[in-house]
């Protein structure tokens, strides 16, 4: 480090090397002792924390704990019986000359700086200043300057250019509600903050470039929750210039492969990722994001059951989940499944059990004929002491028997968490049928090419499949990507069964719809999500544990006292006029 009038060297870097020699430190008291009359004083800085002591009785009067401080001193090698093997410097300490108060601590703190991750997170992000001063907290940041320069590093060396893209843009149908800002300049306009740099990286694609990458800040009005922040999150947007969508798989199975394994020690899946079909992602496993870790497979058994007097499975989605060695768990545990399929909107959930003699134990084999348990028996190869359970609905099978196989796998232990296990989902469904509105919408990237151009276009919508793929990680999509639309004349019959008309179109993408017209190139991207990746790195329960500043889960802000309310002034300015809610006290009666 470059010396200066505060300190030669961090507290952290000090060794027995500098034994003799005087230095100067900068730092937090973190602790104080008093060990017989001896004062002991731990000063911490980003690097470290190490162990200062003065021979005069009153030279630390007057210092508080948290109080920032600059002392000069000489190293000296503490005695065996002393050291201290939990930091770095615990082999020496200094022996104070002077010391001096930059910034005197002068409140009750409002929870141990050193435990701060015990205490409950709103009161952390009040204070996240000191929350950041615990050395395990500042950590997650340090990690995320280091992840994130990887990165950077890793996109270059694979021929890609960082370029930035505006914040201020226009609003834009993109699956979220936008944030919206009110224009001074331009009354009873908005800018909307970008959801995603989509337009703009396909924009570029059109200007020329051959391989474009960011950092990119992405803005969505969406609930929080433990793997989505409220608000403003980071994705490593990228894309490619004359690319299919196997150039963006492999790029995006290295980028994950060389991330996870610098940064951590866990084993992860082998290249290649698995490839799976949406279609047989939601048939086996009744989710889009599957985490792979788990074993268990959900089996269609419809077909089994179409001619079956057993009416609870009659003219709906039956699937199934065999789990082997079952049958000596307790009455009380399969309470619990039953307990959790309530909890999801179950009527409860019925199962059998295989018997030494081929034949089942369970409540719903009296409604079995002979040939349903045979195919039963085929379909999940049963044998002695599987347990079979059904989920049956008419619309929600599928996602039911997902969420079962999930609890499944947490009740048996089934997920190993020195597991990565990877893979990728695609051929996406280019549309789902909006049932409030009876209408189609895209199902994800509206931006996105089908697959078999105009062909595919003639069928129905609920035939089409996208270029669109995720890749997902121990259940949680990590990223997502697409091979774009590139062509006007598609892009206007896409659009077009989701109720866009071509003069809409031009109106609400004008940027891109004029920009086709002047010969765009085939292209295709991905933006893995920085947080979601670092969360899992860091093998946290909170996305914003990895963030240096959050918002709460409820989308405040204590420490920033955000969303706040402006001035009359500033309203104004903005042509913006705020509405007083109407509250209409109705009173209850009872009969």
């Amino acid at each position: 480090m470059r010396e200066n009038k505060y300190r030669t060297t961090y507290c952290g870097d000090l060794t027995e090397k500098e034994v003799g020699k005087e230095v100067k430190v900068a730092g937090w008291v973190e602790n104080i002792r008093d060990h017989g009359g001896v004062i002991f004083v731990d000063v911490r800085d980003q690097y470290g924390t190490v162990q200062v002591v003065s021979n005069e009785d009153d030279f630390f009067k007057g210092i508080s704990r948290e109080s920032c401080v600059m002392l000069t001193g000489t190293v000296r090698q503490r005695s065996e019986d002393d050291y201290n093997p939990r930091i770095k410097t615990g082999t020496i300490e200094i022996l104070a000359k002077t010391i001096d108060v930059l910034g005197k601590s002068h409140h009750v703190l409002p929870f141990e700086v050193m435990t701060s991750h015990e205490v409950s997170e709103d009161v952390r992000l009040k204070y996240r200043y000191l929350d950041l001063r615990n050395p395990r907290v500042k950590e997650n940041i340090v990690f995320r300057s280091q992840v994130i320069d990887f990165l950077r590093d890793f996109m270059k060396s694979e021929g890609f250019l960082e370029i930035q893209t505006p914040i201020l843009t226009s609003s834009s149908p993109e699956g979220a509600r936008d944030f919206l800002v009110p224009s001074r300049k331009f009354h009873g306009k908005f800018y909307a903050l970008p959801q995603a740099p989509q337009q703009f990286k396909q924009l570029l694609m059109c200007s020329g470039f051959d391989k474009y990458f960011q950092i990119a800040p992405c803005f969505r009005d969406e609930d929080a929750r433990n793997d989505r922040i409220y608000g403003e999150f980071y994705q490593l947007d990228f894309e490619m210039c004359f690319a299919e969508e196997d150039d963006v798989l492999n790029l995006g199975e290295k980028l994950f492969y060389e991330t996870f394994n610098k940064f951590s020690d866990k084993l992860i899946t082998k290249l290649p990722f698995p490839r799976i079909s949406y279609k047989e992602a939601m048939l086996k496993y009744g989710t889009d994001k599957p985490d792979l870790r788990n074993p268990l497979v959900i089996i269609d058994l419809t077909d089994v059951f179409e001619d079956t007097a057993f009416k609870p499975f009659r003219n709906v989605v039956v699937r199934g989940i065999k789990v082997d060695d079952l049958a000596s768990k307790s009455n009380s545990w399969f309470n619990e499944v039953v307990d959790f399929a309530k909890s999801i909107g179950m009527p409860g959930i019925g199962y059998i059990t295989m018997q030494e003699d081929g034949t089942f134990k369970g409540p719903i084999d009296k409604f079995l004929s002979d040939e349903e348990r045979d195919n039963l028996i085929s379909r999940a190869g049963l044998k002695e002491g599987s347990v079979l359970f059904f989920i049956a609905d008419r619309k929600y099978a599928a996602s039911l028997a997902g969420q079962i196989r999930d609890e499944l796998g947490r009740k048996l232990n089934l997920l190993d968490d020195n597991r990565f296990e990877f893979c990728i989902v695609n051929d996406f469904p280019m549309y789902q049928w909006n049932e409030e509105l009876e209408k189609w919408d895209f199902m994800h990237n509206p931006f996105s090419m089908p697959k078999n151009d105009f062909t595919a276009l003639k069928d129905t919508p609920e035939n089409i499949l996208a270029y669109q793929f995720d890749f997902v990680c121990n259940g949680i999509e990590i990223a997502s990507g697409a091979v774009r639309n590139h062509d006007l004349e598609i892009m206007k019959q896409c659009f077009a069964i989701a109720g866009y008309d071509e003069e809409e179109i031009a109106r609400r993408f004008k940027a891109l719809y004029t920009a086709f017209g002047y010969g765009a190139p085939p292209h295709a991207g991905m933006a893995p999500g920085i947080d979601r990746m670092l969360m899992m790195l860091k093998d946290t329960k909170s996305i914003r544990d990895t963030i240096a500043f959050p918002l709460q889960a409820s989308g405040a802000d204590a420490l920033m006292d955000s969303p706040s309310e402006v001035d009359e002034k500033q309203l104004r300015e903005v042509h913006i006029k705020i509405r007083e809610q109407n509250v209409t006290n109705v009173k209850n009666t009872t009969d």
